[in-house]
């Protein structure tokens, strides 16, 4: 097992670390924790992805992002390398929350 594969949360861990995400899911079949926003329009959609984007590379993890009915964000982590979720996956949700807060 690679070390980043001994890093990946238990679904009992995710769940139990969800309750705190409010709004946030586990996809056992994906792998990954999603999220879905409501943005005002679609130029709010696009803003709100780059933001996402910036506090992403600073982290050095890239969600799966998609921009569905001119309005909403789905976002989904995963970390690919440990084949599962990681705290890095937490860290970058509980950060896209506060970007989304600011509205």
């Amino acid at each position: 097992m690679k070390k980043t594969e001994q890093n990946r949360f238990t679904i009992k861990a995710i769940k139990e670390m969800l309750r705190a995400f409010p709004g946030w899911s586990y996809k056992t079949k994906e792998k990954t924790i999603e999220k879905t926003f409501d943005r005002k329009n679609f130029l709010g959609c696009a803003a709100f992805i780059q933001q996402i984007a910036n506090v992403a590379e600073k982290q050095d993890h890239h969600p799966d992002i998609l921009l569905s009915g001119y309005k909403n964000v789905k976002v989904m982590l995963s970390t690919h390398s440990a084949k599962g979720i990681t705290q890095n996956d937490f860290d970058l949700a509980k950060a896209i929350d506060k970007l989304a807060a600011k509205k």
